[in-house]
Order: structure tokens, then sequence, then C-alpha cells
């Protein structure tokens, strides 16, 4: 897995590739988590991710509680073997995906 940070002021973008696993996450979490620090705009560009699991869901799900707080996500780019995993664990009820 590979994650991409960029950050213009309080807009910042995320890009995942790979696999959002159990063993990715960690990593994934002590990246995304610093970076909300002030944030006021969350883009999640899952364009290149390939699979997510529960615990990819997790830290999706405390990144929107976060950004509900602050201000704004959206999740950009999601292929539909992603999106079926958000519909069957009913996140496209609460999350903004473009």
């Amino acid at each position: 897995m590979d994650v991409n940070i960029s950050k213009d002021g309080g807009d910042i973008t995320v890009k995942v590739s790979g696999r959002l696993n159990t063993s990715t996450a960690p990593d994934f979490e002590s990246q995304l988590m610093p970076a909300l620090q002030g944030a006021t705009s969350l883009a999640l560009d899952f364009e290149d991710l390939e699979y997510i699991s529960s615990a990819g869901l997790r830290i999706v799900l405390f990144a929107q509680k976060t950004m509900n707080r602050q201000g704004q996500m959206v999740v950009k780019n999601v292929k539909p073997e992603i999106y079926e995993v958000f519909d069957m664990t009913g996140f496209v009820d609460f999350l903004t995906i473009e």
C-alpha cells in the first residue's frame, strides 16, 4: 500500500493505492491522523485502491467522524468492488462518494 498526502491550507487530499487491510491499516492510520489536524476538507482518492478490509473501513469511519466536527470529507474515484463493500456495510449512507 502507498499513501500520498497533499495539503493546500486546510484542504487535504489523500491518495491510497494497493490493499488497505489488517497489515497495512496501521501505517495508513499513522499517516492520516496527523494530517487531519486543522483540516477543513478531506478528499480520499481511492482510484488505485484494490481492496479494503474492515480494518480499513474503521479508519475511513474515524476520518469521517473527525471531519464531521472539522469540515467535510469526500471519497473519490471508487472502483466498483470497493463501492460494493461500502454498500454492503452501509457506508454509502453516510459517506459522500464521487
